[in-house]
């Protein structure tokens, strides 16, 4: 009963973090709107979408793996109710993420000035991406400490909070100078929204603490291991492609990718929340009856992936507009880029239920596809009409070599009773 209670008050806070979420999703159409606007000068829009959305996420890949591992790892012990056992395991994930994220700081101010190069960066836009890089993996440790706990409400005040300071700050400084270095320094004030919990500092931090349980046994390490995979994997589906128009394009096309790109990315966006509590609850629970939740959350997501894709490709030149991109060529990608997403939406979820199932092959078959999908689409991927023709057959094909051997996978491994 304790733990059908628990379940329950989960989903629960799941739902409201999903609702609250969306509403953030649309305050960040609007930060983008404010970037199309003000953003004139042909080629700003897409150098500041990539650098926001993509190579942030590049340079903070490592300190991503040790989020999501953690946060598995804080969950699970969250679930079994012993307090004392928990405090003492928050205090060696803290220790344990702090000594990572130093270490993750210093990668990423190593790797990128090569990378900037690579990607035909600015020296000014490369160090403010560096800032807000490296100010965001102090608020990923915070925010792997909150999904452990299953702090869904607190999480979406902050992401609420944060994305009206983005907003709000993002369309005043633009206003003034509109350049993309400031887009991104947008993103940078937006972090301050983690402030809030230092109000929660003592649920965070025990004043007496016990102790300090060291993560690391057998179980972590292959944590570990799966999460790298899944960390790789979701990147390279999801974000490899506005690396490779970075790369690749021009100034006219890369912003009418960017902008037929940032509705289209919006489609499994708009559902990730679901992911997380489906991540945290397939972590505290491997009953049938939370198994038959799970699949509902999944229908619900597959769902919304197919509904939120038609309406978007009806739509494209209304939602363009909004964003002050609407162009022949920008509406033309939309409905391919809708395509991939969907599969890609899809990609995620069964990867997303293999990794906090600890299911290590499929897991590992995740990561090894996608890093094969960012090589296919970095070497094939050299004109918007060459990358868009690619994407969705690849990641058609790449979901359904997943979902067979996910299903093989489920018929091997039925949940206890």
């Amino acid at each position: 009963m304790k733990g059908n209670s628990h379940a329950g008050k989960l989903l629960r806070s799941g739902i409201i973090f999903s609702a609250m979420s969306f509403l953030t999703g649309m305050g960040n159409l609007a930060f983008q709107s404010v970037m199309g606007y003000h953003l004139k000068a042909s080629g700003e829009y897409a150098s500041a979408n990539s650098a926001i959305n993509g190579f942030m996420p590049l340079l903070a890949l490592l300190p991503a793996v040790a989020v999501m591992a953690v946060t598995h790892y804080i969950a699970h012990f969250n679930a079994a109710g012993d307090t004392e056992r928990l405090q003492n395991l928050l205090a060696g994930c803290r220790r344990f993420l702090f000594h990572l994220m130093l270490f993750g700081s210093l990668l990423a101010v190593i790797a990128i000035k090569p990378l900037s190069l690579l990607f035909h960066y600015s020296t000014s836009l490369m160090l403010v991406t560096l800032a807000c890089t490296l100010l965001g993996l102090w608020t990923s440790l915070a925010t792997a400490l909150c999904q452990g706990l299953a702090w869904f409400k607190r999480l979406a005040l902050i992401t609420f909070i944060a994305m009206l300071l983005r907003v709000g700050f993002g369309y005043v400084v633009t206003l003034k100078w509109p350049t993309p270095e400031m887009t991104v320094a947008a993103s940078i004030f937006a972090l301050l929204a983690y402030l809030i919990l230092w109000f929660w500092r003592k649920e965070l931090v025990p004043p007496r603490p016990t102790g300090a349980s060291s993560p690391w046994n057998r179980e972590f390490l292959m944590y570990l291991t799966i999460s790298a995979a899944f960390i790789v994997g979701n990147y390279c589906f999801s974000q490899g492609d506005l690396m490779v128009m970075q790369l690749h394009f021009g100034a006219t096309d890369s912003d009418s990718y960017a902008a037929a790109e940032r509705l289209a990315a919006a489609l499994p966006m708009a559902a990730g929340p679901l992911l997380t509590v489906l991540f945290t609850h397939r972590s505290v629970a491997h009953t049938s009856s939370a198994l038959r939740e799970q699949l509902k959350l999944l229908a619900v997501y597959a769902g919304g992936l197919i509904a939120g894709a038609g309406c978007l490709f009806v739509l494209r030149h209304f939602c363009l507009m909004i964003l002050h991109k609407d162009s022949p060529e920008a509406a033309g990608m939309i409905g391919r880029l809708a395509a991939a997403m969907v599969f890609i939406g899809l990609l995620q979820a069964v990867g997303t239920w293999a990794l906090a199932s600890r299911w290590i092959k499929i897991s590992l078959l995740y990561g090894v596809l996608g890093m094969g999908y960012w090589a296919l689409i970095l070497v094939a991927g050299k004109t918007p009409a060459a990358l868009l023709h690619t994407m969705p057959v690849a990641t058609s094909a790449a979901f359904f070599i997943v979902l067979g051997c996910w299903i093989a996978a489920m018929k091997r491994h039925q949940p206890a009773a």
